[in-house]
């Protein structure tokens, strides 16, 4: 979305309500900007103001937000959203190698749900993508999702430039190998398995990460019933 070139983009701005206002959480590696609004409000605001500029692709997690973002319809009216959902075997695993610390709340998926009914119920249409899917079929999955939400086809928007976002670096250690990448790596025919393998190796020693995973998948089932086909 940000290589299109025609979209400002920030990257989990309401994570500083979360971890710097509320403090509901740690979050480790997360090198706090000074100039940063950390209140809903004032994040809000911030994203409304650059959305009077131009277009405003933002990503963030549905547990920042949720339930006050419901509660909200002068913003959440604005938005166009889109889930994107991932294998819980495989997101749990990959969180849990960058933060021990990590909570059942910030899996994340439940949320993801939780604000999925909500916009449902205020008559929103959310889209849901695979992460998978989009490894599998980048240009197939994104060209549909973009002529879902009117954007018109970007083909440079696939091949990523070298210079790391301004804003990733704050939390730079989350994105070591997609920053030294230049696009979507393609997923491999035996990726499930060997995550599986991974995760259950990592409950020998980590056995409350297969009860998020036994919590979550139940939202990540009924979030993927709804997912984009191309």
């Amino acid at each position: 979305m940000r290589e299109r070139g025609d979209l400002w983009c920030a990257h989990e701005p309401f994570m500083y309500d979360y971890y710097v206002h509320r403090k509901v959480a740690r979050m480790p590696h997360f090198d706090v900007q000074d100039d940063h609004p950390i209140t809903y409000e004032a994040i809000r605001d911030m994203l409304l103001a650059k959305a009077r500029q131009g277009p405003v692709f933002f990503k963030d997690m549905a547990y920042y937000v949720v339930p006050r973002i419901l509660d909200d319809p002068g913003f959440v009216d604005r938005l166009t959203h889109v889930f994107l959902i991932r294998n819980p075997v495989a997101s749990i695993l990959s969180y849990y190698r960058l933060d021990a610390g990590v909570t059942q709340e910030e899996v994340g998926i439940e949320a993801q749900w939780r604000l999925f009914q909500g916009l449902r119920e205020l008559g929103a249409a959310p889209i849901v993508i695979e992460a998978e899917e989009v490894q599998e079929d980048t240009t197939g999955v994104m060209s549909a999702l973009w002529e879902r939400i009117g954007l018109p086809f970007r083909r440079e928007a696939f091949e990523w430039q070298a210079d790391v976002p301004e804003d990733w670096k704050q939390v730079g250690n989350w994105h070591g190998a997609v920053s030294a990448s230049a696009g979507i790596r393609p997923i491999d025919a035996g990726e499930a398995a060997r995550k599986q393998r991974e995760f259950d190796e990592c409950v020998k020693t980590a056995p409350h990460l297969a009860d998020f995973l036994s919590h979550h998948r139940p939202f990540y089932q009924k979030l993927r019933a709804h997912a984009l086909s191309t």
